[in-house]
């Protein structure tokens, strides 16, 4: 059975308007995969959802009959109008034509929705997943869940365990639990992207792991531990911190770490408990991570 959701597609032929290679456009094209998007995120009767990136609005068609609001986020000038006008006469979806990642989440919900829950689903341009990434899951206001895709090597990063963990998965992993929910071959979209791609869902943690103020020595402490990453621990920490060696291998210690292990082996309960034990804070060994 064919999927009854109306579309740019026909529209941008018969214009002769093409996919922006510059803007990073791959339309989802497979009525499966669409659904199955929407399914991943689990979207409660009163959803309200930001899209990033609805391009010729064939998610944003399954989101529209799914989300009781819908706020769909198009960079593109001359699609975004043509969005506008195919969901004109249904209310509760709002086409905005702007940079998402120059307006913050409360931006785009307004005064009536800035203090609910949101989530976030799209199918974004691959070249600003790490940019998207840390603008909404560090935003004031985080998505109650996102559901995206991603290029698959990125996927597969970001949900990586130890020993294979990397800036990118701590990153992440630290704001939401990530899961992969399933590959997308290249010719799931128009056009076929030169990668595969895949779906994750990020789920926040229920209590954040961090607090505000936590924030940035927690990842000044995560780069210079990955930024050599063939080193131990204990000399690219000092290396990085510039702080003596025999500081950081007493904070190893102190976290239960060995001085040999490498960024790569830690999960991120151990670089909380690393972090608070280079701060010296008593009682830093011993964090139950979830």
């Amino acid at each position: 059975m064919s999927l009854p959701f109306p579309t740019l597609l026909s529209q941008l032929r018969a214009r002769g308007v093409s996919p922006r290679k510059g803007l990073g456009q791959h339309f989802l094209t497979d009525p499966g995969i669409l659904r199955g998007i929407v399914a991943a995120a689990d979207l409660p009767d009163d959803a309200v959802v930001i899209e990033v990136g609805p391009g010729a609005g064939t998610l944003t068609a399954v989101l529209a009959a799914t989300a009781s609001r819908l706020i769909a986020v198009e960079l593109d000038a001359t699609l975004a109008p043509m969005l506008a006008e195919l969901y004109h006469d249904q209310p509760h979806v709002r086409i905005v034509q702007a940079d998402a990642l120059q307006l913050r989440p409360a931006d785009l919900l307004g005064p009536e929705l800035a203090t609910g829950p949101y989530y976030l689903v799209a199918n974004i341009p691959y070249y600003i997943t790490g940019a998207l990434l840390r603008h909404f899951i560090e935003a004031e206001h985080p998505p109650a869940r996102a559901v995206l895709t991603v290029q698959l090597d990125v996927a597969r990063r970001i949900v990586a365990r130890p020993p294979q963990m990397s800036l990118l998965a701590v990153s992440v992993q630290v704001y939401a639990r990530p899961t992969l929910v399933r590959r997308l071959a290249p010719g799931a979209f128009m056009p076929p992207p030169k990668v595969a791609s895949a779906v994750i869902r990020l789920d926040p943690h229920p209590t954040p792991l961090l607090t505000l103020a936590e924030r940035a020595f927690f990842f000044r402490v995560v780069r210079a531990g990955f930024g050599q990453r063939r080193k131990t621990l204990r000399n690219s920490l000092s290396a990085g911190l510039g702080r003596p060696a025999d500081e950081i291998v007493a904070a190893l210690g102190a976290a239960g770490l060995q001085q040999r292990q490498r960024a790569q082996e830690l999960d991120v309960g151990q670089w909380l408990v690393l972090v608070r034990c280079l701060r010296g804070q008593e009682g830093c060994f011993g964090y139950d991570n979830e």
